[in-house]
């Protein structure tokens, strides 16, 4: 079971985990990126899953497949699988038409869609200091989108809506803190492969031998990445670890620039800068106020 009161180490081990695992986003989304332009993102999510679930096969044996299969809380497994397959497919849907950064800069507004539905859903108590520097980070996001709306095109729109469904999924998540850690991750496999197996005969394309190799790449850094975030909520409340997602920005511009030659606008700049110092607010206030509570 989760702590109710998460120490200190366990609160920065949580804010570590994450910041880790959205690096290995980051680099998986720059693959994902480059080889989405050939294939469909259905394929893309078939064959990285495939190669995730062989990659999970020892540990699902080890688990037992009655323990994984056959959860207390099914539905809310089923409901958390739907949404990380679905905010998936949104983001690699969206990157086929946006920069990297760009996209990123979209779902960096999940953390304040994380924020209520932790206090709605989860009963997480958010003091006013740590909602005032998640608001000001969303500021920073309207900054990067271009505040006249000018970024709010039917691209942005699908990004938009898998940063709300990624805020969900991370809250069940956090419902599920107390689950076997391999029985989450193959949840979200499972429901990928069947969306795969549904979707990708539809447009498929032959992959070379490389590219099939990138591909299944995308599933062992993803399940790496997911099991990070999930040990991450594990450690630590989703209102304290997710606004740490906002490290994806940096990681976005970067490989945006070094793979695609794409640099961001100095409006993203300014606002991933915002972003950013937010982030870190909520991070020294979090150090601040487990020095007042020990």
């Amino acid at each position: 079971m989760p702590d109710t009161h998460p120490t200190k180490d366990r609160m920065l081990a949580g804010i570590g985990l994450m910041l880790a695992a959205m690096l290995a986003f980051s680099l998986n989304d720059t693959l994902g990126k480059w080889l989405v332009g050939t294939y469909g993102v259905a394929q893309l999510l078939l064959i990285r899953s495939i190669a995730a679930s062989l990659m999970l096969a020892p540990a699902i044996h080890r688990t037992g497949f009655a323990t994984i299969f056959r959860p207390q809380r099914p539905w809310i497994h089923a409901l958390r699988a739907f949404c990380s397959v679905t905010e998936t497919a949104l983001f690699y849907w969206a990157v086929v038409y946006l920069p990297l950064a760009d996209t990123v800069a979209f779902y960096l507004a999940s953390p304040i869609f994380v924020t209520i539905l932790a206090v709605v859903f989860l009963k997480e108590k958010v003091g006013w200091r740590r909602w005032s520097a998640i608001l000001v980070g969303f500021v920073g996001v309207l900054i990067a989108l271009k505040p006249t709306g000018e970024g709010l095109g039917w691209p942005a729109l699908i990004a938009i809506s898998g940063s709300f469904i990624f805020a969900a999924s991370n809250v069940l998540t956090r419902r599920l803190a107390g689950e076997n850690e391999v029985t989450l991750v193959s949840w979200q496999v499972m429901g990928a492969v069947i969306f795969g197996l549904a979707v990708a005969p539809f447009r498929w394309t032959t992959p070379t031998f490389a590219d099939f190799l990138g591909l299944s790449l995308l599933g062992i850094v993803a399940t790496f990445a997911h099991m990070g975030v999930n040990r991450s909520l594990r450690y630590a409340p989703a209102a304290v670890v997710v606004p740490y997602q906002y490290s994806l920005i940096v990681w976005a511009m970067i490989f945006g620039y070094a793979f695609f030659g794409d640099w961001p606008a100095n409006n993203v700049l300014i606002g991933s800068a915002i972003i950013v110092a937010a982030g870190l607010y909520i991070f020294l206030r979090e150090q601040i106020r487990s020095r007042e509570t020990s």
